[in-house]
């Protein structure tokens, strides 16, 4: 290394943050599926294929995530 690291004697400011991690039960991803047949047009799934390409995911899994979501941000 050329440069090398200078340490000081500096007063370290630390402070308590809340705990903002969900718990394991939400962490879950094991809810129960049933499955159904879709029917999409062509564009639609080759827009969701491309990005699980590009993403190294599923396509149907990210379909599954975009309803999850969005049924999640109807409920009042």
């Amino acid at each position: 290394m050329k440069n090398k690291i200078k340490y000081t004697n500096e007063p370290i400011e630390a402070r308590v943050i809340d705990d903002f991690l969900p718990s394991p039960q939400d962490l879950s991803l094991n809810e129960k599926k049933i499955k159904v047949t879709l029917t999409l047009t062509q564009k639609s799934l080759n827009f969701f294929k491309a990005k699980a390409r590009k993403y190294r995911a599923s396509y149907q899994a990210m379909i599954r995530k975009l309803l999850d979501y969005y049924v999640a941000n109807q409920r009042t």
